[in-house]
């Protein structure tokens, strides 16, 4: 577990986050990131005038599709996979607390 590294910090939601931000937060290189981005992994990052802005579902999304391909040395298409069916559970946890039946 030395290669963990926890990071605390809180993201507003409606800040743009920058290439280098993320990649940092994700413990990877922007190359990794732009990868993933031009694969079509993070749908949520735009370029404006050659910048990258990404939202913070954006880093969220990437950390765990980090995490995934790390751990279980997954291809970016399974850790991408992944990242979408956690998505839905958040999604899914989120409706049954508004409904009040968690």
């Amino acid at each position: 577990m030395a290669d963990r590294v926890i990071l605390e910090g809180e993201v507003f939601e409606g800040d743009w986050l920058t290439l280098e931000q993320v990649s940092s937060a994700c413990g990877v290189g922007p190359e990794w990131l732009l990868r993933h981005i031009e694969e079509g992994y993070l749908p949520q990052a735009r370029s404006t005038a050659g910048v990258w802005r990404l939202t913070d579902e954006t880093l969220l999304r990437a950390r765990r599709m980090r995490q995934v391909e790390r751990d279980f040395d997954a291809v970016p298409e399974m850790a991408a996979l992944v990242a979408d069916l956690l998505d839905e559970v958040d999604a899914l946890r989120s409706r049954l607390r508004r409904a009040g039946l968690d």
